[in-house]
């Protein structure tokens, strides 16, 4: 196989990889509204936080597609689920990034057998990312499940502000 073949096999997985990111990006923000409309802010914030991290991964992933020649997607992967209920979000979410997890280990496989060592390092940090958000909407999704409306009516009415948001994987550095 030619250099511009492995190259586009990159590129492929890479542009695969960036429109989940989008689809993930949409569905989390459309998520953020609706928590906080219904004042559960302190969820709202923290998915936004993980929206922020996703538009970080769109951008690296668009940025290593740039530097292969290639040019990166702005479709998303699929539709943006809407009118979901508040203790449906939290599996629906893990789900999604357990998914991506899968995907994207496969997509770094790709990249390992065409030679790419940086795209699949690329890979290997979203995944961590992708871990800690997994962990998080299953956590949740688990209290929910496990205290129902007592967990939801502590946390209803808490701020959803996130400050100057870094996002939720890109924290900064311990001073």
């Amino acid at each position: 196989m030619s250099r511009e073949e492995k190259k586009k096999k990159v590129i492929g997985v890479l542009n695969r990889a960036k429109s989940m990111e989008l689809q993930a990006i949409h569905q989390y923000m459309h998520q953020h509204y609706h928590l906080d409309d219904k004042d559960y802010g302190e969820l709202a914030a923290n998915v936004k936080l993980i929206a922020i991290d996703e538009m970080r991964h769109a951008e690296e992933l668009a940025e290593r597609i740039k530097e292969l020649g290639g040019e990166p997607t702005t479709d998303l992967a699929g539709p943006v689920e809407k009118g979901q209920e508040v203790e449906d979000i939290f599996s629906f979410d893990a789900q999604q990034e357990e998914d991506a997890i899968e995907a994207y280990t496969q997509f770094s496989q790709v990249c390992h057998e065409n030679g790419d060592s940086i795209s699949m390092r690329l890979f290997e940090t979203i995944i961590e990312h992708e871990q800690e958000h997994y962990n998080y909407f299953d956590g949740v999704d688990e209290h929910i499940k496990t205290l129902g409306s007592n967990y939801l009516a502590r946390i209803a009415g808490t701020p959803s502000d996130t400050g100057p948001a870094k996002g939720f994987s890109f924290k900064d550095p311990v001073e």
